[in-house]
């Protein structure tokens, strides 16, 4: 469970901060939000890891979950477009993401499935 909390935190902080982003074009200051948002966020995806998440899945949903919740957001906090070829595009990041988890999911049962047949030999 604290895997998934660190990795939705540094979801949060990445988009925070991304949208902090645009927002320093017309808010300068906004720039130490900026920094601090992009550290934290790779912080906590460091103890995404250290809590045992694979790089793999852990990067894919960070990453792609990023895109998505950013697209969206910007839509509503600066009036960015939202096209439906793009909407088409965060349903396509978001079967992406699930087809990697649940592919990571199965090798790690195959992995402890092998692992237990060879401790009984």
């Amino acid at each position: 469970m604290r895997r998934w909390l660190l990795l939705g935190g540094a979801i949060g902080l990445e988009v925070s901060a991304s949208l902090a982003l645009k927002a320093a074009l017309d808010a300068p200051a906004l720039h130490v939000l900026v920094v601090a948002g992009y550290v934290g966020s790779f912080a906590c995806l460091g103890g995404t890891l250290r809590a045992g998440m694979p790089l793999g899945v852990a990067y894919g949903i960070w990453g792609a979950t990023g895109v998505a919740l950013t697209a969206v957001l910007s839509t509503a906090l600066f009036a960015e477009p939202l096209t439906p070829l793009m909407g088409i595009g965060i349903v396509l990041i978001i079967g992406g993401v699930l087809l990697v988890e649940l592919g990571s999911q199965a090798a790690h049962r195959r992995r402890g499935a092998a692992t237990a047949q060879d401790g009984a030999r």
